[in-house]
C-alpha cells in the first residue's frame, strides 16, 4: 500500500457534533404533526443516512410517505434557522485538522447533507485546513455510494490507494468499502463500538489524536 497522504472525513458524528440541533428540529416537526417526540439517544440511532431516513424511523409506523413529504420542508425550514445553535466541532477535531494540514495531508469532508450546507459548515469551522467539502447534489449519489468520495479524490488530485476514510456509522463503513478505502471508525459519534464491530469495522479511534497515530 502506498503511503497515506489523503484523509476523507464524514461530517455529522465525526467532525461535527450536530445531534442536539438535529434533535430539537426533529422534535419541532413531531410536535407540529402531533406525533410523539424522541430523546437525543434515540435520534442518535436514526441519523447517519440522511434526514428522510431518520424521519421514517422517528414517525409512527402507520405514517404515510405523503405525510413524510409534508414534514420534510418543515424540518428544513426550522433546521436552516437553528442548525448552528448548539452545533460545534468535537473536542480535539480542529487541532487534529490543523496538524494534518500542517503535515501536508490533503483533507476533505463528504456528507449526505445538502451540498450548500456542507460547504457553509466547513467554511465556518474547518477552512482553510479542509479545502474540499462535498454534500448531496444532483449528479452525485448519496452515501453509501462512493460518488462523493470519488469526487473528493478528484478535486484533491489523489488516488484511492493513498487515502483513508474516517466516519462513525455503518453508512460510512459501507461508503469506504464501496470506494475501496480503509475505514477508520470513530467512537464519539452516533454508533457504539459493539455495533460497528458487528458490521465488520476493525480500525477504531477513541479520540481525535488517535487518527494521526493510526494513519502515520
Amino acid at each position: 500500500m502506498e503511503r497515506i497522504n489523503t484523509v476523507i472525513f464524514d461530517m455529522d458524528g465525526t467532525v461535527l457534533d450536530t445531534l442536539q440541533d438535529l434533535t430539537i428540529s426533529m422534535n419541532y416537526v413531531m410536535r407540529s404533526f402531533n406525533m410523539p417526540e424522541h430523546k437525543e439517544d434515540e435520534y442518535r440511532q436514526f441519523f447517519g443516512n440522511g434526514i428522510r431516513y431518520a424521519m421514517e424511523k422517528a414517525v409512527p409506523e402507520e405514517t404515510t410517505a405523503e405525510t413524510i413529504d409534508r414534514m420534510l420542508p418543515v424540518f428544513k425550514e426550522h433546521y436552516d434557522v437553528h442548525c448552528l445553535d448548539r452545533t460545534k466541532p468535537y473536542d480535539g477535531i480542529p487541532n487534529l485538522l490543523t496538524e494534518l494540514d500542517s503535515r501536508g495531508y490533503k483533507l476533505a469532508i463528504v456528507s449526505n447533507k445538502i451540498d450548500s450546507a456542507v460547504k457553509e459548515l466547513n467554511d465556518r469551522f474547518f477552512y482553510p485546513s479542509v479545502k474540499v467539502a462535498i454534500g448531496e447534489r444532483n449528479g452525485i449519489k448519496r452515501k453509501p455510494a462512493p460518488d462523493t468520495v470519488f469526487e473528493a479524490l478528484k478535486e484533491l488530485k489523489s488516488n484511492p490507494e493513498e487515502a483513508v476514510y474516517v466516519g462513525d456509522s455503518e453508512v460510512d463503513f459501507m461508503t469506504a468499502k464501496n470506494a475501496g478505502l480503509p475505514c477508520l471508525s470513530v467512537l464519539w459519534g452516533f454508533r457504539s463500538k459493539e455495533y460497528l464491530e458487528s458490521i465488520g469495522a476493525y480500525l477504531f479511534a477513541d479520540k481525535p489524536d488517535d487518527i494521526l497515530d493510526i494513519i502515520k
